[in-house]
Order: structure tokens, then sequence, then C-alpha cells
């Protein structure tokens, strides 16, 4: 049976209200500080390295690395293929590494820096991921993002391994939020239940690298979100 996480709803993701105290804000939301958006970086980084890290943190902290990185948006997240990624020579201390993203609505492309520390949580994920699609029929989903879990999806029960959406990543970075302000309570601000939040104090304040424009070629993969994927 799907949680109340699953499907909440009294936050849809981009119009009314979350739960838990931000009701009278106005859209869109102001960011958080960019203290606050390196913290999330490090907590998610730090937490998905630890042994026996559960494959959504480990998928959270590339979210959270290649946004920072690139300034990317979901959707442009959910487009990004494995052979968009270059992870460098492998070794037991990881170089800088690149990844295409094709962002906005004109999927321009655009070729980006990828820092050591985010390779190294790359490199995890791209062993997790084998793992989640292990039990696939057929070869693993080239997009790089993928579900989980099984959960529920528009009623469908969707397995792991598959290719994510939009709303999967919605769903995912809310339960972090949820979970992190109950671990700390009044010690820190609360995360707020949208991640947009936190990657605007990124962009706003010049941390993603612009990087360079690529010419684009012929598209025959598809996008990589268009997926049944839940979270």
């Amino acid at each position: 049976m799907a949680t109340r996480d699953e499907h909440p709803q009294a936050a849809p993701e981009g119009g009314g209200p979350a739960p838990g105290g931000d009701a009278g804000a106005r859209y869109p939301r102001p960011p958080v500080s960019l203290d606050e958006a390196e913290w999330v970086w490090r907590e998610l980084g730090v937490e998905a390295l630890r042994t026996g890290s559960k494959p959504e943190t480990v998928r959270l902290a590339v979210v959270a690395g290649l946004v920072r990185a690139t300034g990317a948006r979901y959707g442009d997240l959910l487009r990004v293929r494995v052979e968009d990624l270059d992870l460098g020579p492998a070794g037991p201390r990881p170089g800088e590494g690149s990844v295409l993203v094709r962002h906005g609505k004109h999927r321009a492309p655009r070729l980006h820096r990828v820092p050591p520390e985010v390779v190294l949580v790359l490199r995890h994920w791209m062993d997790v991921r084998e793992e989640l699609a292990a039990e696939l029929e057929g070869s693993v989903p080239r997009a790089l993002l993928l579900t989980v879990h099984h959960t529920h999806d528009n009623g469908t029960t969707v397995a792991s391994g598959l290719p994510i959406t939009k709303q999967g990543l919605v769903l995912s970075w809310r339960r972090f939020a949820y979970r992190t302000n109950a671990r700390y309570g009044a010690l820190r601000p609360p995360l707020p239940t949208r991640f947009e939040q936190v990657r605007r104090a990124w962009t706003e304040a010049g941390v993603p690298a612009p990087g360079r424009d690529v010419v684009p070629a012929a598209d025959t993969h598809g996008t990589g979100g268009a997926g049944a994927g839940g979270s």
C-alpha cells in the first residue's frame, strides 16, 4: 500500500502550500542561504558514502552534487544518460569529470565540469544502479537516475531500476526534508519541502560553473526521463 509520503495530497509540486508551516509564502519561495545549501550537499555526500547507505540517499546525493555543479533543474537531470558522464580514469582518488546536460525546454547541450567529490558519489551510484536494475528483463536503462524501490505511481506498481519521473524526485527530496527536520528539530533551521529553493541558493551565488556549449548531435536514445518510474 502506498504511504502518505508517496501520494501527498496537500502538497502539489508547483502550487499549494506544503504541510509544515509555510502556507503564507508566495511562489516562487525564497532560496535558502548558501550556507544552508552547502550543508545539504555535505550531509548527503557524507551519508551516501557510508557503509550500508540507502540507495535513495545515494541518488539524492547525486542530484544535489550535479545541481550544485551545473545548476540543472529536475527536468534537465532526467535527460542525463549514463553515456553523458565522463568520470575519468578509475582509481582510489578520483579527479575531475564532466557531464553533458541538456538545459531547459530547448534542451541546449552544455558540457559541465564535475568536481572530484561529486565524481566519487557518482561512481558509487553507478554500482548501486546496476544492482537496482539486476532483476529487470533486458538491458539496464540508459537514464542516469533510476527508481530505488517498489512504489505506487498513479496506481501502478513500479519496479526498482526504471527511469524515475520528476514527481519521484519531488517526493524523494520531500521525504529527506521531513526526516532531517524531525531529526534535528530546533537545532537548525528546517529544510524546505521544495528542492528548488536549495538549487536557487547555488545558482544565485554563482556556484555552478557555466560550462560550454556543445553542438547537438542526433538524439536516438530519447530523453531518459520518460519512463514510468515512481521513486
